[in-house]
């Protein structure tokens, strides 16, 4: 433990590496514990005339979607002395909901998806915790990263090897096992977090404290910066309601766009994708400046928009396959989805100095985003229930490109003249000191 100790402050090498590897490592058995059970397909089984996939998917979103409420508090307020034990204690929580989903009957154990789901959403911001306000806070998160975009699409390959291992279990089962499965990993990782050390003096200066926030200082980051926090709310509830029903219903979207799928495609696009994604993500912390850091983040999201917009149209053209297609969206979802959890909110607090830390903003991005999430899924299945979910996926595709730009226009004009704002007080400050 002391060796450990003393290479994370002495060698910036080993603690990169170190960060990296506990919080990709801690995630990713997070999504252990949360998406397997989507892998299932649950032939033949409703609910209130609602496809039972369905009913699952949307009880287990409320409760992840109201832990992000709860996480806007929690983790905007949590104290580093607390991290270990809370995201422990949530995360048995959450594999105990599991095993009452394996015993309870259908259709009466759709409820425990729901229990599982409100605690999981907390999981996010205690990792990221570890990591925020470092003068390479970019390239410490790129664990994170590669455990968002490649770990839903990796369990998925794994649940169907365990189930060709195991082919006795249900599918109701299933999720629990899964979870058993990772839950020694889990705690190893979580160890690995426990032991990093905290930003350092040069931190500090760079990135600015990231210290528990009161409410008086959530009032303040309203009260100043309103209409461009807003803006890229609902900008977020875009990518994140589109992020998450591409992941859901990806078995039936590759079942409609291409009948010959074969199950390792999940782990191929993601893969490919988390390369492309973390080196852009990752070259953020070359920019020294925060304000450029800031601006570059913007410039990649809208990235992002074009790149998913534009190959949805060359898909429905016919001028590039299922797999470029499906390999193109979610490049361009993300590309704008992981700078806004990773580097936005980092660089905006560090520049204007805000009192505040990243988790405050990215759970009040998240908890607007999962509710769209359900939204789409209800108008789905209510409005549009004869369309492929392939079809839905392409019409949503279209609407966020159009309407996340013109939002992301509104919040990149409004931040500019905040920060013209903040040029003139630095300017005004030693003429009002030499008086």
């Amino acid at each position: 433990m002391s060796v450990v100790k003393k290479l994370l402050t002495s060698s910036k090498l080993f603690f990169i590496v170190w960060c990296m590897l506990a919080a990709f490592g801690t995630y990713f058995c997070m999504y252990a514990f949360r998406k397997p059970f989507n892998a299932g397909t649950y032939e033949g089984l409703s609910l209130w005339g609602i496809h039972y996939k369905i009913v699952l998917i949307i009880s287990q979103v409320f409760g992840y979607m109201l832990s992000k409420f709860i996480g806007i508090k929690v983790i905007s307020e949590l104290k580093s002395a607390s991290r270990s034990k809370l995201i422990i204690g949530l995360i048995l929580f959450a594999e105990t909901a599991l095993l009452l989903f394996g015993l309870v009957p259908y259709p009466y154990n759709f409820f425990f998806l729901f229990l599982n789901g409100l605690p999981l959403g907390m999981i996010w911001g205690i990792v990221f915790s570890y990591l925020e306000g470092r003068r390479f806070t970019e390239v410490l998160a790129i664990g994170l990263s590669i455990s968002l975009i490649v770990s839903s699409g990796m369990l998925k390959t794994i649940y169907f090897d365990v189930r060709e291992w195991f082919p006795g279990v249900s599918e109701f089962w299933m999720p629990f096992v899964m979870g058993l499965l990772f839950l020694p990993l889990f705690f190893l990782f979580v160890w690995m977090l426990s032991v990093v050390p905290a930003p350092s003096e040069e931190d500090i200066a760079a990135r600015s404290p990231r210290l528990p926030m009161s409410n008086q200082d959530k009032r303040n980051v309203f009260r100043y910066y309103g209409w461009g926090i807003v803006s890229f709310i609902i900008l977020y509830t875009f990518l994140a309601t589109l992020r998450d029903f591409r992941d859901n219903f990806a078995v039936e979207i590759w079942q409609e766009i291409d009948p010959g799928w074969n199950k390792n495609v999940f782990t191929q696009t993601e893969a490919i994708t988390s390369i492309i994604v973390l080196a852009v993500v990752g070259s953020l912390s070359a920019i020294k400046s925060n304000l450029k850091g800031f601006w570059a983040v913007n410039g990649i999201i809208a990235t992002g928009f074009l790149i998913s917009g534009a190959a949805t149209l060359l898909f429905q053209l016919h001028k590039i396959s299922p797999f470029w297609w499906m390999l193109l969206l979610g490049t361009g979802l993300f590309l704008a989805y992981m700078p806004m959890q990773i580097a936005l909110f980092e660089r905006m607090i560090a520049y204007f100095r805000i009192k505040a830390n990243a988790g405050f903003f990215v759970y009040m991005c998240d908890s607007i985003g999962y509710l769209g999430s359900v939204v789409l899924m209800l108008y789905k299945e209510f409005f549009m229930k004869e369309l492929n979910w392939s079809v839905v996926l392409i019409k949503f595709t279209y609407l966020q490109s159009v309407l996340a730009g013109i939002l992301l226009l509104v919040a990149c004009i409004f931040f500019y003249r905040s920060a013209l704002r903040e040029r003139k007080k630095a300017r005004v400050a030693p003429a009002v000191t030499t008086l």
